[in-house]
């Protein structure tokens, strides 16, 4: 007889339903040298009878065995299923799940290809309860293309991420020289197996193609394994699985394995159970907390590092037993924009709760300043909000709670009003709000009181809002904060009696519970003698003809309304719709990087045109928030519908970037490209990156840049860097210099004549002391790093304000695309200014600038004030990046420093540097400048709008 070329092992247990649609996926494959051996595990219903049926049907390609006993898990199924394979691959499948029509054969050809013990394809999970059969596919990242490794310590992401047995396919002699079995009587059991078999293997091949459908049911009866974490047999299952795969990682040394591998703990297996703990009862956290002690005692302390901080956080308080800190920071855990704990300032720093200063492991842990809770305004907070009682009696329910007030940021004397809201989950319906009858200060929480009458007040209509959200609404002096209302420990009992506007057969009550995530809802339920036939005729309803019509009607609605909006049709509509309509004369629309900003050469060339009083329709573009913008001015937000349509009438564009690359710009339009800087850094065609782009990826780019009517250039040195680089023709260049650095040529002239600075109101806004000397530090961009993804400062700031903060204040000004956290213990002396529009004030404040190579230096050495230059990563930047135009090291107008200990001598000798350097800024300034007069909006809207003269 011969050999088949797979095995593919199906293992069932009381799944006679589903378990036909399996095997046929095994039998309808393109490689038609498959046999399938299905394995049933002591089924009590149809499941085995199935298997003959399927088995006598197929003689030759179908298998059926069944053990005699059940084994309680799914390891021993398997490894009967692999001693019967006659095979020279074995593949596993559940009864459950299916396999994609061309699995075997892609799987055996890249094994036949690569002589690989393993092949690995895409797995892809298909949430069979939702409407659209949700799918996801399973760390798709390690499939985006083919590769072999010769061992998995070349890629330890598979080890850690993808640990399923089922969407494989394993050569058998492998198996059996390895003696690769699963364990028996242990849930998780596909953990240790994949574990031993990466380890042992000697080539594992990995291919983009989908391989194995695995289907999700959450609303099953009998709940998967992965659904079943209630149960403590699940966690202690789960961490003795892992001590198993941790035993083989040390018996090999893999360290780095382990270390990777202990933060997918922390962050993913833990986080499963921790998320639950609220809803489960003191006996359960305390078992919980027992089984992890010890197991959380072998994780790396260096993988508390790599994860996000209320992860480390909820990981430490468990280990430590602290659960009146652990449960409110699970509560963040789940609602990851919440602040859960009062929070509390030490030595300088923040930290997520008091006590465990004594140990400095948990200090580092709880260490949470660089997230920045301290720098954010009350309004910018999601706060959360204990619900401490709730009583329902008659018509009415009774609340009680507590809002955690962090480091103080609702002041003990601020003035507080509240509301409830009960809104309806559902988007657009109605809301019904209660006022709060009580708030006062109790200690580091605000205490509140509320009443509802919810009979009187609320009307639902019925079927469309049964879920009801609950919401507490704060106002400190005026500033709004919105909260959840978390139930935790508080019992809730007792429905109420409500009127839907429907019909009171739709539903009779409400009913309390906690959400998903731990906030209290109501539920309409009804209550009466015919409650279930009512809810069975609106069943059938909702889900025969009509109620399908209704709902395919609501679908295709919001399917249109999401396709209308959707990129590619806004471009359709920009070039099919908004372009054919006419021009509309005297309209501007400005822009300043891609619409971050009221600022740059955009806003002081609008503000010249506002100044002169010219007749035109200004439009200002806006990513985010609107804050902040002309309100003299229509705001449009970047890329929806009113944007295009503005930028498709628009007799001017007035940009520093780019308008979306996409857009075609009428030939009546007329773009006057200001750019925001004079480049160092190699820029357009001159970057490796643009060069290295297909022709057709560089042509779309110069068909962008092509739009240019007008670019602006401040000298000569821009003519042979940026506009060669752009690929730009000489009448597009317009020789006038920077309309953002007529403030900062003007500063400097009325400097000279006065003979002394003015510094102007900035400061005493800022709160600087008269006799402090300002320093701006503005590095250029960089990709975020650091534990919370943000840019970190090179140098110890902490260290900075102590050593220079009695002479000194900084001010730091991250690029517009990166942030900064300072610590509360800088307060005064290092300021944030990163929020700030437009830097051009904080230029013609500072006394000095720090940078790096950022093109503010250009800018700023209008001033002829002292410069500074911290280059921490010269090399790597300028040799391994894009690399540059000319050699800062020969041309900077200032010091250039690479070391911390450098950077700080050099502050210390910064008066000095003024003379030192004059002669070198005045050169910088000729070579780079010289086309900054001081009149650079004055001459382009002479040029192009003094005609709009009312």
């Amino acid at each position: 007889m011969p050999v088949p070329d797979v095995s593919v092992v199906v293992i069932v247990y009381n799944d006679a339903d589903r378990l036909p649609t399996a095997i046929q996926s095994v039998l309808d494959q393109t490689l038609r040298d498959v046999e399938v051996v299905i394995v049933d595990d002591c089924s009590t219903d149809r499941s085995f009878e199935v298997a003959q049926r399927f088995a006598a049907a197929h003689p030759g390609r179908v298998r059926a065995i069944q053990l005699p006993e059940n084994s309680g898990a799914v390891g021993e199924p398997r490894n009967v299923g692999i001693e019967h394979a006659q095979g020279r691959y074995v593949m596993f499948l559940d009864s459950d799940d299916v396999l994609e029509i061309n699995a075997c054969r892609n799987m055996l050809e890249a094994a036949e290809k690569s002589g690989s013990d393993i092949v690995s394809g895409l797995c892809v999970r298909l949430h069979k309860d939702t409407r659209n059969q949700k799918r996801d596919e399973w760390y798709a990242w390690l499939y985006s293309t083919t590769r072999t490794v010769e061992s998995v310590t070349e890629l330890p992401d598979l080890f850690v991420w993808d640990t399923l047995s089922t969407n494989k396919c394993y050569r058998r002699e492998f198996l059996m020289e390895n003696n690769l079995r699963f364990p028996k009587g242990i849930f998780y059991e596909d953990l240790i197996f994949i574990a031993a078999a990466y380890l042992s293997a000697r080539r594992i091949t990995l291919i983009p193609n989908q391989v194995y459908f695995w289907h999700v049911y959450q609303r099953a009866a009998v709940k998967s394994v992965s659904n079943r974490r209630h149960e403590m047999a699940n966690y202690a299952h789960r961490l003795e699985i892992h001590r198993r795969i941790d035993a083989l990682l040390a018996e090999r040394g893999l360290d780095d394995i382990k270390l990777a591998k202990d933060v997918k703990f922390l962050k993913h297996d833990l986080v499963l159970y921790l998320r639950d703990l609220p809803f489960r009862d003191d006996a359960y956290r305390q078992e919980f907390a027992e089984l992890s002690r010890e197991y959380l005692a072998s994780i790396a302390p260096e993988a508390y590092a790599h994860v996000q901080p209320i992860q480390a956080i909820c990981a430490y308080l468990l280990q430590k037993g602290d659960w009146d800190n652990l449960i409110p920071a699970v509560d963040t855990l789940i609602n990851r924009a919440k602040v859960s704990s009062p929070l509390t300032e030490h030595d300088g720093r923040i930290y997520w709760c008091d006590g465990h200063f004594d140990d400095a492991f948990g200090r580092e842990v709880l260490d949470v300043t660089d997230v920045g809770y301290h720098e954010k305004p009350v309004n910018q907070l999601f706060l959360r909000n204990q619900l401490t009682g709730f009583r329902s009696s008659g018509r009415s329910v009774a609340l009680t709670g507590q809002i955690t007030n962090p480091l103080g940021v609702i002041p003990p004397d601020a003035t507080l009003k509240g509301e409830l809201e009960f809104s309806a989950r559902r988007r657009s319906l109605q809301s019904f709000h209660f006022p709060v009858r009580v708030l006062r200060h109790d200690g580091d929480t605000v205490h509140w009181e509320a009443a509802a009458d919810l009979t009187a007040k609320l009307r639902p209509l019925g079927i469309v809002d049964t879920i009801w959200d609950v919401r507490l609404r704060l106002d400190v002096n005026g500033v709004r904060t919105t909260t959840r209302l978390t139930v935790a420990d508080t019992e809730l009992s007792g429905g109420l009696p409500v009127r839907p506007r429907l019909t009171r057969m739709v539903a009779d009550h409400l009913e309390p519970h906690a959400s998903a995530k731990g906030h209290l809802a109501f539920r309409l339920v009804s209550e009466g003698r015919n409650a279930e036939r009512v809810q069975e005729l609106i069943t059938r309803g909702v889900q025969g003809k009509p109620g399908t019509l209704a709902k395919t009607g609501y679908r295709k609605a919001k399917a249109l309304r999401q396709k209308v909006v959707s990129g590619d049709n806004k471009l359709r509509a920009y070039h099919e719709v908004f372009s054919r309509l006419p021009i509309k004369k005297r309209t501007v629309v400005f822009e300043s990087h891609l619409g971050k900003q009221y600022s740059d050469s955009p806003r002081a060339l609008y503000e010249e045109m506002r100044r002169q009083g010219l007749d035109f329709e200004a439009i200002w573009s806006y990513a985010g928030s609107p804050a902040g913008f002309p309100k003299d001015a229509t705001l449009v937000k970047r890329w929806s519908l009113p944007y295009l349509k503005a930028l498709a009438q628009a007799e001017f564009w007035v940009d520093n970037q780019s308008y979306p690359l996409k857009l075609t710009k009428r030939p009546e339009t007329t773009y006057l490209q200001t750019w925001h800087g004079s480049a160092l850094k190699n820029m357009g065609f001159d970057m490796p990156s643009l060069k290295a782009q297909t022709r057709e990826q560089q042509a779309e780019q110069q068909r962008s840049l092509d739009r240019f009517d007008r670019f602006l250039i401040r000298s000569e040195h821009d003519v042979h860097t940026l506009a060669k680089a752009f690929r730009l023709k000489e009448k597009t260049l317009l020789r006038v210099g920077y309309p953002r650095n007529d403030a900062l040529v003007r500063a400097r002239q009325r400097e000279t004549e006065l003979g002394r600075r003015e510094r102007g109101p900035l400061a005493a806004e800022l709160g600087i002391p008269e006799d402090r000397t300002v320093l701006l530090y503005a590095p250029t961009f960089r990709k975020a790093g650091g534990r919370h993804g943000r840019f970190e400062l090179p140098f110890d700031v902490e260290r900075f304000a102590d050593q220079f903060g009695d002479r000194y204040v900084l001010l730091v000004r991250s690029h517009y695309l990166n942030h900064v956290v300072l610590p509360p213990t800088v307060a005064g002396r290092v300021i944030d200014v990163s929020a700030r529009h437009d830097v051009t004030p904080l230029l013609e404040l500072a006394d000095g600038l720090i940078t790096d190579y950022s093109s503010v230096m250009f800018d700023y050495a209008l001033l002829d004030r002292p410069l500074l230059f911290f280059t921490y990563d010269y090399d790597e930047y300028v040799h391994e990046g894009r690399g540059t135009y000319f050699d800062l090291l020969e041309h900077a107008p200032g010091p250039v420093v690479r070391t911390e200990d450098d950077f700080h001598k050099a502050i210390k000798s910064f008066e000095s540097q003024a003379l030192d350097y004059t002669k070198s800024r005045q050169e910088f300034i000729a070579k780079f400048g010289e086309y900054d007069r001081g009149d650079a909006a004055k001459s382009i809207v002479d040029q192009f709008f003094a005609q709009w003269s009312r």
